[in-house]
């Protein structure tokens, strides 16, 4: 394609689909979540949180293996040939992931072992390891291993009567080689470590051989039992023992089309997903002889390529449980999240009761009448905003109906109380609930039961599409009107998440939103061929068109010698559509700022392509997790939040939502908070052309700005 520039030179030929041009998918994740193992090597992250970052670490890599892998792997199987935009074949891509993944999983484990658990040692919090123990230590251990462990194992032999068992997805396994003394043969068997006990068993202050004051001693399940196995195999010689652990293909496969009841289907899948389908990762310890090595490759199907060494303990997640340590001077300092300035002035609403009595400018629905009100959490209190809204709506008698998605919330979220409330107080209650929301299924499925069994009425999305967008609508009646108050925001109805996710909401009552909602509603619960909205993008019908238009519309700008800016803000860029207009725009002499969190599939800074693209990423002590998208649009600014990354999958495949913000000074808020992140020197790390990601640092003497603190800081003003 031929781009003209705008210096007068001669037309220059690119081709924006060239490989070349675009980073790879699975790398690119790879790389974030190296940005987050950096946090838990971070001599500045106070040491509990930095073993957080570590079992953060561990979880994404499950995951990321149970679907990403997972998914290569099946293409690799049934000899998908096809290329990905960056030019790489299913096959290519699980050689460049492990060659990536096995120094990484073994720095993880290496900084664990070396500098971590000796640093929580000094601050009395002890992982022990059961050879290390004194004979006291070792009897209680005993003693436990007898009351609580042993009752709850099961030994599996593997021999010719015996065929070699199921091994569960994620479980941490003990192989075991016995010997018979009778006929001096060995045997194997395997013993799963038991997860309805804790991970960790801590000892008991009075036998702890430091005999310190607030010190805490623990000693992984998986050595309890393994000290204690003649238990299991008694006359049996036990010979040797060792830890490994496997991954499976855990993403369900969902014939939508086909079925007839989608919560059933789902049910069903779930079912399938317990058991698992094939072993996409074994995670072995270093000192496994190799003739145990190969035979759980060889029962397991599995590669050298998908063998994981590792030194120490196997599944660092489980780590994550010694947050709960009574030791705040090892973690981030509390933040308790604020009611914003314009929400003060209204008191606690009483269980049962309503704000429908006070006088205008005390209710939340009267602020709301005044003008838009953005929230930031987790800066700014859930409880007290969006939980606020839908809980005075369901106690208010005026209100006549709710209207909500629902992607993932927690088990005992108010919100599901609240909507549960408003159904038995006679409200017409209709929510949406996404079975399809990954690892949540099974707990969608219970609170759609619950809100069924109260009178809500539920579904369950679009067949083909995923519903992934936030929104809430409130119709209440005043003074003989109907007047539809909304919420749209970015992030989950999940006051836990909440509280370390970044996420925007906007709170309004403007007219067009409210219409705007009830056409979207009616999308989603019934039979809609809706092409235009007012004011909201909407995928899959008109976003991709807005936001592609939006960009041609900034390089029109720059091409006529106007100035032309976006900036964006979201998890993730791997649109290869979008991609390319970013690149036509920067050739136009479009500044480009991109704040991506995560995957990020555009190479910035290349010359003649993508000089005036500039991408980091800020992975800090909350998850940044809300979208923001701004447009000079010739000094006529124009700033929208949502749910949507600009994905293939967002903009094709699920069902989005994505809001202008038009106050003036809310526009100025959001300006201001990208302001803040694009100075980041502290947390922000910058994308190279080359795929690798630098970290920013201070000057030398200039002071480090942290936006999350900026941000925390601010929100008290």
């Amino acid at each position: 394609m031929t781009i003209a520039k705008q210096t007068g030179k001669t037309e220059t030929e690119v081709n924006l689909q060239n490989p070349r041009y675009y980073l790879n998918r699975e790398l690119s994740w790879i790389e974030f979540n190296y940005r987050v193992l950096h946090e838990a090597m971070d001599d500045r992250t106070p040491p509990l949180e930095r073993l957080k970052f570590l079992a953060i670490f561990s979880a994404n890599l499950d995951e990321f293996f149970m679907v990403r892998v997972a998914g290569l792997k099946e293409q690799v199987e049934a000899q998908v040939s096809a290329l990905t935009p960056d030019g790489m074949t299913p096959e290519e891509q699980l050689q460049a992931i492990g060659e990536k993944l096995h120094p990484m999983v073994a720095q993880q484990h290496q900084h664990f072992q070396q500098v971590l658990r000796p640093l929580l040692a000094a601050q009395n919090i002890h992982i022990l390891d059961y050879m290390d123990l004194n004979q006291e230590e070792r009897l209680y251990l005993r003693q436990y291993f007898e009351s609580q462990v042993f009752p709850v194992l099961t030994p599996l032999a593997v021999d010719p009567g015996h065929p070699f068992p199921y091994i569960s997805n994620l479980s941490l396994n003990l192989a075991v080689v016995v010997k018979d003394p009778e006929d001096d043969e060995e045997y194997f068997a395997r013993v799963k470590v038991t997860k309805v006990l804790p991970r960790f068993v801590p000892l008991p202050a009075a036998i702890s051989h430091k005999n310190t004051n607030n010190c805490y001693q623990c000693v992984p399940l998986e050595q309890v039992i393994a000290h204690n196995l003649e238990y299991l195999f008694p006359g049996m010689n036990i010979q040797e023992y060792h830890p490994f652990r496997i991954t499976r293909n855990a993403d369900l496969e969902l014939e939508e089309e086909e079925a007839d009841d989608l919560l059933l289907a789902i049910e069903q899948e779930l079912r399938k997903r317990r058991f698992g389908g094939s072993v996409v990762r074994l995670e072995i310890q270093s000192d496994m002889p190799s003739s145990v090595r190969e035979m759980l490759t060889r029962e397991l199907n599995l590669t050298e390529q998908e063998v994981y060494e590792v030194s120490g303990l196997l599944n660092l997640k489980d780590l994550m449980c010694l947050m709960d340590l009574p030791r705040p001077e090892l973690k981030d300092p509390v933040w308790t999240p604020v009611v914003p300035p314009r929400l003060k002035r209204l008191g606690d609403l009483p269980r049962g009761q309503d704000n429908s009595d006070k006088e205008e400018g005390e209710d939340f629905f009267a602020i709301l009448r005044q003008r838009d009100l953005l929230v930031h959490h987790p800066y700014q209190s859930f409880a007290k905003t969006v939980q606020r809204f839908i809980t005075q709506a369901a106690l208010d008698p005026a209100v006549l109906a709710i209207k909500m998605t629902l992607y993932r919330t927690s088990g005992d979220s108010p919100i599901i109380s609240a909507l549960i409330a408003a159904a038995e107080n006679g409200k017409q209650v209709a929510v949406l609930v996404e079975l399809k929301a990954r690892f949540d299924e099974e707990n969608n499925i219970q609170w759609a039961r619950k809100l069924e069994k109260a009178g809500v009425h539920v579904v369950y999305g679009l067949v083909g599409l995923k519903t992934h967008t936030k929104i809430a609508m409130v119709v209440r009646r005043e003074d003989q009107r109907m007047r539809r108050y909304v919420h749209i925001g970015t992030g989950n109805y999940n006051p836990k998440t909440a509280r370390i996710y970044t996420d925007l909401g906007l709170l309004s009552c403007r007219e067009d939103l409210g219409a705007d909602l009830t056409d979207l509603f009616n999308f989603l619960t019934g039979y809609s061929r809706q092409k235009s909205y007012r004011k909201l993008l909407v995928a899959p019908v008109n976003m991709r068109d807005r936001m592609t238009a939006m960009i041609e519309r900034e390089t029109e700008y720059a091409k006529n010698g106007q100035y032309a800016r976006i900036v964006a803000k979201m998890n993730s860029l791997v649109d290869p559509k979008i991609i390319a207009k970013l690149y036509k725009a920067s050739q136009a002499g479009v500044k480009i700022d991109l704040i991506v969190r995560g995957i990020c599939c555009l190479r910035p800074q290349m010359l003649g392509v993508s000089d005036n693209i500039r991408v980091v990423s800020i992975v800090g002590r909350y998850l940044e997790h809300s979208r923001i998208f701004y447009f000079h649009n010739g000094g006529q600014e124009e700033v929208f939040i949502g749910s949507a990354d600009w994905m293939p999958r967002n903009l094709n495949r699920r069902v989005e939502a994505i809001v202008p913000v038009e106050d003036p000074e809310l526009v100025r808020d959001l300006q201001e908070i990208l302001g803040i992140m694009l100075a980041d020197n502290s947390h922000a790390w910058e994308l190279q052309p080359d795929g690798r990601y630098i970290q920013r640092r201070a000057n030398d003497g200039g002071s480090e700005q942290s936006s999350q603190k900026i941000l925390m800081e601010m929100s008290l003003q």
